[in-house]
């Protein structure tokens, strides 16, 4: 890259900076393309829209990991509760090996 171009972005991601706002990449199906530059547009605003819009997404999103107990949860939920599986096995001394 030509050092004028490097400065040109330098210039630009200081200019964002200076704003609050950072520049990253996401990965997603093309027909999510307009909504989710739509939402990051909605987000860099400083409104209670932006705010609420926020809000609603984190909630919707979060997953609480730090409840403890949520893997013995998710068995509990599990198809195979009940199901009396045997997951013992022999305990096997392994193999004797002339060294």
């Amino acid at each position: 890259m030509e050092s004028s171009q490097r400065r040109a972005i330098q210039n630009y991601r200081s200019r964002l900076s200076e704003k609050g706002l950072v520049r990253f990449e996401v990965l997603g199906r093309d027909s999510d393309r307009d909504l989710i530059r739509s939402l990051a547009k909605r987000l860099t605003e400083d409104t209670p829209e932006a705010s609420r819009l926020r809000s609603a997404v984190s909630k919707s999103m979060a997953v609480d990991g730090s409840k403890k107990g949520n893997i013995l949860a998710a068995l509990r939920r599990s198809p195979l509760v009940g199901a009396d599986l045997d997951l013992k096995h022999p305990r096997e001394e392994g193999r004797e090996i002339d060294i």
